[in-house]
């Protein structure tokens, strides 16, 4: 069964974000590989005093461009995705969601 992620990540970081998605084997859909979506938008934050953002200032609210990063994973390689998800992005807590895809009903 396969599984989706969706994180959001600065433009100058997207090509090596994707590289180790696909390398943890991500993005495989068929006969297809290193599969993926993006589009573009806006992150807000606001950083404790403990935190460390890449970007932007602790206790500040900051605005960054960013782009949404879609992939497909199988399932038993969530570990490794998410390993190599959190290895690859710039941020100290990146976003991102986890999702079950389903077939649909014949």
């Amino acid at each position: 069964m396969n599984r989706k992620l969706v994180v959001f990540v600065p433009a100058e970081a997207l090509e090596d974000v994707r590289e180790a998605l696909f390398a943890a084997g991500a993005g495989r859909i068929g006969a297809y590989e290193r599969c993926s979506w993006y589009g573009e938008g806006i992150g807000t934050f606001f950083g404790a005093e403990s935190s460390k953002p890449s970007i932007g200032a602790a206790k500040r609210e900051g605005r960054v461009p960013e782009l949404r990063l879609e992939t497909v994973y199988p399932a038993e390689l969530e570990a490794e995705v998410v390993r190599a998800l959190r290895g690859a992005h710039p941020y100290e807590e990146p976003a991102f969601d986890l999702y079950e895809l389903r077939e649909p009903d014949a």
